[in-house]
């Protein structure tokens, strides 16, 4: 799978990319275990376990999610929409890399989709749909506290995924799963810098709150600032 660094081998091991929570659903029906391998390889690209500049190979990531080829292949088709992996014609398959620019431009267009489903998920979001945004407002500030960065971009995939269902608009959905693992890879790579975990926590938690509390014009005001600190946490990777 890695041709690039031989530090990210690490990434190919079974145990480093599968968190016990998941391990039960390896027997699942197909479409399950395409969304596992997708969660799986989405996680490890992330949380750079496997870095930008990556080669890699079908055949390597069965090995390291313990699923087979025909899902890892529907995953990777997922995440080459989502630009984390690039398809090479003849040179296989490649993790993208990251550019400053590119995020801003991310950003820019997050702002305007993510605002939309905040508050239409303020809006439309069912009873047991606005108890779990209270659950997540929670637990960032836990995975903050105790400074666990892979827990809190679960949490952060988690809210993301909650807030798309709860905003009940399919268009939106489609732009906003393109822009959430190259966002999150981004963070992850640079927080440390500015001990960046806290503050995101914070904003993170006033969005879920809102959304929770039926506040709309609460959810896109707190989503603004979230995506102002973003905007600023960007720009200062290249001071």
């Amino acid at each position: 799978m890695v041709t690039r660094r031989s530090e990210s081998r690490g990434a190919a091991k079974k145990s480093d990319a599968v968190p016990r929570s998941m391990v039960a659903q390896l027997n699942e029906p197909k479409s399950k275990l395409t969304d596992l391998a997708y969660q799986m390889i989405e996680e490890a690209i992330v949380t750079l376990r496997i870095r930008p500049g990556t080669a890699l190979s079908e055949q390597a990531l069965s090995e390291m999610t313990g699923i087979g080829r025909t899902p890892i292949r529907e995953a990777i088709q997922r995440l080459a929409r989502e630009h984390l992996v690039l398809v090479l014609p003849q040179r296989g398959l490649l993790v993208s890399e990251m550019n400053v620019n590119k995020q801003l431009k991310l950003l820019e267009i997050r702002r305007e989709i993510e605002r939309l489903i905040c508050r239409s998920a303020a809006k439309r979001a069912s009873d047991s749909e606005r108890q779990s945004f209270r659950r997540l407002a929670d637990e960032f500030a836990k995975y903050a506290a105790r400074n666990d960065d892979v827990a809190f971009v679960r949490a952060d995939r988690e809210f993301n995924e909650l807030s798309i269902s709860a905003a009940r608009n399919e268009f939106a959905e489609g732009a906003m799963r393109m822009l959430h693992g190259l966002l999150r890879r981004f963070w992850y790579l640079h927080y440390k810098q500015t001990a960046d975990m806290p503050e995101m926590a914070r904003l993170h938690a006033a969005v879920a709150v809102a959304i929770s509390n039926a506040d709309i014009e609460g959810a896109g005001e707190a989503l603004d600032r979230l995506i102002d600190h973003l905007e600023g946490f960007t720009r200062a990777t290249v001071l």
